[in-house]
């Protein structure tokens, strides 16, 4: 289970880091030429792919067992940190309430963003190849 937990740590770190990245990207320069709906809607599917590419990188160097509980696991304590750092620290940032940022959301991008949450759940379920 050790193994398991610093998976998901070292998974939600990675994703995050990208989605800070990018959010700052998505912030600055794509939403002032575009529009918050498409930027958000354009980020999405980079986020995706991110989240397999870090989800298959850390399965390769962290010996996290091919049982697809193990690997739900390691989704569930990715998005744990995920929606914890999201409900705390950004919505301190941004001085706003749960209930302001679920008003603030834009419904089609919105809904995109909570179902890439929820895909970078069990993204680890189908990363890479259990190890012989």
């Amino acid at each position: 289970m050790k193994e398991t937990l610093k998976a998901g740590v070292l998974y939600f770190a990675l994703v995050f880091a990208a989605g800070f990245v990018l959010g700052a990207v998505r912030t600055l320069w794509v939403v002032p030429r575009l529009g918050l709906r498409t930027a958000e809607l354009a980020e999405a599917p980079i986020m995706f792919c991110i989240s397999i590419l870090a989800a298959r990188w850390v399965l390769r160097h962290v010996e996290v067992s091919p049982l697809r509980s193990r690997r739900l696991a390691m989704g569930c304590i990715a998005i744990g940190l995920m929606l914890l750092v999201e409900f705390t620290v950004v919505l301190w940032i941004r001085g706003m309430t749960i209930r302001g940022y679920f008003r603030a959301r834009d419904p089609i991008s919105g809904t995109a963003y909570f179902l890439s949450l929820g895909a970078f759940a069990v993204i680890p379920i189908f990363a890479g190849r259990p190890r012989a």
